[in-house]
């Protein structure tokens, strides 16, 4: 917990002091809630508000430029006074090859150096801001109204992730005085930006524009100070909430999404238009623009949830498909509705990106992109599977506003659980299809059904990188390749494996708790964990030091299993074993071990060929366990955690033996499915070459 009570106004008024004393006697240990908070919704408002941007853009076709004014209304809402502000400049990450964001995507697999006019960059021209609202003695003045010009010489730019001085994403701004605790600045900010050809899933190609991260953001001021990280490969967002109120001039013509509502629309002279949308308690701002969008709207409606307006901006050549991406929608609107917390906003668009544009499956406040191809076979649930998900990331990304920078799994990972479990629900047919001939030809594999449990939660991607990184470790920091394993796969199978060792009712609870305490808020890792341990009334703590704070794997399998004859000792009457009982029994000797380093408990299930079965419950924390039986009956089979609780076992494959000889007739019928489908993919290649 980073504590409010260091620093304090010396001021404030006694009470509140008292207050603040208070909280810090109960105890730092843990995150709680403060007593005083500087971040709570105005009236009327669902956020805090405490970061609000009016932005003039015009949009440059033919230059493939940017032009913008923005006035950012920002309160300091942190527990300690700054004397600096910190901006996002994203587009600066592809100025050259030398940003942080280029040096890491140049060390995964698979690099291409970008095309020569694929470039793009920010350049601030002119920076002034003023102070609205003093909240400490002396009382405010004429003098604090005056506007500061601030272009260029207290601008300068720093790398506080890798120090990296050829970076240029993040700019500092030296303020000549300290703005106090819940003081009020203004901010008019005028830029001009070179619009990249498609990196990160933003940009143009050619008559289509997906315009992200686009605009100078402040960065979020915490107690510990300014949290405003490098743009890297490996991590997205984090800002504050606000009102985006945002006018938006393109040549006529051209189809407009954006994020929030849209309130007007105006033809100028000069053959544009332009567009005013407004989003209130949102913190990021994504347009998109292109004169080839089919425009088509649904409602969403429920009997116990707010209805939305749903808008789908559609590529002619996906015309068909439009059913898909609105079903899929309003499927995540409902269940995520019912499991977690109802969607506020009543409007949302969904965005089908034009081909090689890079800006497919991506999330914004009340707008995401989607993805579908132009061959969809219907047994496919694609766009269904992708719209899914980005549709999600309203609530885990949009409404609790998690920071992507350090703690991605509390976005992606949630997410990626709470996708699986709605397509689940659906009921869309999800089969297994390969693509070929650069992914325009698909293959459906009847015979495959994708599983929630394996599939939707990504097992084989985990599998082959669970120990690339702890999760706890800040996801900026993970290998490029390899974040993704980490922070989508592992968290979806450990809340997966929590759902099938709490229940469904209890994880649903601890979702809805989650989502509700902190919708508009912050939260932290210890947040989520804390509200886990006291929903389900179980203290966690042991599961979270493994799975988040550890990269070590789950790995339980039979090391040994045998069932042979034991010949009894002779009987008083003669002869061998007990009167009236058979003289042979079966002593069978079952050898579960413990191959990884992490720990869970799991059932050992032994079933014998009367039909008996015998279940020992090991708490799986030694190496191995031993387990002897002597029965009239030989074994057949064991299991270990028959029931796959566990989910994030490794190697599922050694959690079994048996002693029957005809379990071999299931890999002989798998070989032989799989020659068959390996013939047919050479029968079809050899008909094309």
């Amino acid at each position: 917990m980073r504590s409010r009570c260091a620093g304090a106004d010396q001021k404030v008024r006694p009470y509140i002091l008292s207050v603040l004393l208070f909280s810090c006697l109960i105890g730092i240990e843990g995150r709680q809630a403060p007593t005083q908070r500087f971040d709570q919704p105005e009236a009327g408002a669902r956020s805090p508000r405490n970061a609000s941007y009016d932005i003039d853009v015009r949009l440059d076709h033919a230059a493939r430029t940017l032009t913008g004014r923005e006035t950012i209304r920002w309160r300091n809402s942190s527990g300690n006074p700054t004397s600096e502000l910190q901006f996002h400049l994203y587009w600066n990450a592809w100025r050259n090859l030398e940003s942080t964001f280029m040096r890491e995507r140049r060390l995964a697999p698979g690099f291409t150096p970008p095309r020569d006019d694929a470039w793009g960059s920010v350049d601030i021209t002119r920076l002034r801001l003023r102070r609205t609202g003093i909240s400490v003695e002396p009382a405010f003045t004429e003098a604090d109204a005056e506007w500061l010009d601030l272009t260029p010489q207290q601008q300068r730019f720093i790398a506080p992730d890798d120090g990296n001085g050829a970076d240029r994403t993040v700019m500092a701004v030296t303020l000549p005085f300290a703005v106090q605790i819940r003081d009020s600045l203004q901010i008019e900010v005028e830029w001009t930006s070179k619009v990249p050809r498609p990196f990160a899933r933003t940009g143009y190609v050619n008559d289509y524009y997906f315009i992200a991260q686009w605009f100078p953001k402040l960065g979020v001021l915490e107690d510990a100070g300014w949290n405003t990280h490098q743009f890297h490969a490996a991590t997205e967002f984090y800002s504050d909430y606000g009102v985006y109120d945002v006018h938006l001039t393109v040549p006529q013509g051209f189809v407009l999404g954006a994020s929030g509502r849209e309130m007007m629309r105006t033809d100028n002279a000069a053959g544009t238009t332009t567009h005013r949308y407004r989003g209130e308690d949102i913190h990021d701002f994504a347009w998109t623009a292109s004169p080839d969008f089919i425009d088509v709207k649904r409602m969403f409606e429920h009997p116990a949830l707010p209805a939305v307006e749903v808008r789908l901006l559609l590529q002619p050549e996906h015309a068909g498909q439009a059913s898909r991406h609105f079903d899929a929608t309003a499927a995540t609107l409902k269940y995520y509705g019912e499991w977690f917390g109802p969607y506020p906003y009543g409007h949302i668009t969904i965005v089908d990106p034009a081909y090689q544009s890079g800006s497919g499956g991506m999330e914004y406040p009340t707008l995401f992109t989607a993805g579908a191809r132009w061959l969809g076979p219907e047994r496919v649930a694609q766009p269904q599977r992708v719209t899914i998900h980005e549709a999600g990331h309203q609530f885990w990304y949009g409404i609790v506003g998690s920071n992507e920078f350090e703690h991605a799994w509390m976005d992606e990972g949630l997410n990626t659980f709470s996708e699986a479990r709605a397509m689940s629900e659906t009921g869309f047919p999800n089969y297994l299809a390969l693509r070929f001939f650069g992914g325009f030809i698909p293959w459906v594999i009847d015979d495959i059904q994708l599983s929630r449990a394996i599939d939707g939660n990504r097992l084989a991607g985990y599998r082959e990188n669970a120990e690339a990184d702890a999760p706890s470790t800040p996801t900026f920091q993970f290998w490029p390749g390899t974040a993704t394993f980490i922070t989508y796969n592992k968290t979806a199978l450990w809340l997966h494996t929590l759902e099938r060792h709490l229940g469904w009712p209890v994880l649903q609870r601890i979702m809805s708790t989650y989502f509700e305490r902190w919708k508009f808020r912050h939260p932290q890792p210890a947040d989520f964990f804390a509200v886990v341990n006291e929903v389900s009334g179980e203290d966690m703590t042991w599961f979270f030091d493994q799975i988040y704070r550890s990269s070590n794997v789950f790995d339980y399998g039979v090391q040994e299993f045998t069932s042979t004859t034991v010949r009894l000792p002779p009987s008083p009457q003669g002869g061998f074993g007990e009167a009236g009982k058979p003289d042979t029994t079966y002593r069978t000797v079952v050898v579960v071990r413990r191959f990884g380093e992490a720990t869970f408990p799991v059932d050992v299930v032994t079933t014998f060929r009367n039909g008996e079965r015998i279940t020992e419950r090991w708490d799986g924390l030694d190496r191995r366990a031993i387990y002897t039986y002597e029965r009239p009956s030989q074994a057949l089979s064991v299991q270990v955690d028959p029931q796959r609780v566990l989910l994030l076992d490794v190697s599922y494959t050694n959690n079994s033996a048996t002693l029957d000889p005809r379990a071999d007739e299931a890999s002989l019928k798998w070989s032989l499915k799989w020659l068959a489908w390996l013939q047919d993919l050479m029968l079809t290649y050899a008909f094309f070459v």
